[in-house]
């Protein structure tokens, strides 16, 4: 079992939702990672992430998604934990090195995303170069509601398993 999860396992309640957080954004998913405690390796941490994000609702993962800057920015609509931010500039570093009309690209991409979804563009960014991003976002803008809602969710499951390898590495 590694450090982090044999400490994470003895925190109080409150403590342990607010350390494992930052790997999602719901606190709905991070209270029930807490209630499925003791996790004893990074298999099992996977295993339950899945089987509780599988088992939530919208709204669950609309405020996972919240948690989220937009693709190119590197703030938050709301407050996010130090964590994420951290984590959400690791994983966009490709974006942030694009030049201007690809980045501009993207901004637009993101606002025609959000006027016709009433949400943020998620895609599970980490090694991605702006260019495939800003094709991904425009594929995925001829979506219906329904279809692009669980592939958001998937790749917001994407990202928690990146996150949750982190965490645990320490």
């Amino acid at each position: 079992m590694s450090k982090v999860l044999a400490r994470w396992n003895g925190l109080p309640l409150e403590e342990a939702v607010r350390e494992i957080l930052p790997c999602c954004g719901s606190k709905t998913w991070a209270a029930c990672m807490v209630s499925k405690r003791s996790i004893r390796d990074e298999a099992s941490l996977l295993a339950t992430s899945d089987a509780i994000w599988r088992g939530l609702g919208e709204p669950d993962w609309l405020e996972a998604f919240r948690s989220h800057p937009r693709i190119g920015e590197s703030r938050t609509e709301k407050a996010a934990p130090a964590q994420s931010s951290a984590w959400s500039e690791q994983e966009q570093q490709k974006v942030a090195t694009a030049d201007e009309a690809l980045k501009m690209a993207l901004k637009w991409g993101n606002r025609e995303y959000e006027q016709k979804f009433g949400r943020i563009f998620i895609v599970c960014a980490t090694g991605k170069s702006a260019s495939e991003i800003l094709e991904i976002l425009r594929r995925r803008l001829h979506n219906d509601e329904a279809t692009e809602l669980q592939l958001a969710a998937e790749e917001q499951r994407q990202i928690m398993h990146i996150r949750l390898r982190k965490w645990i590495a320490g």
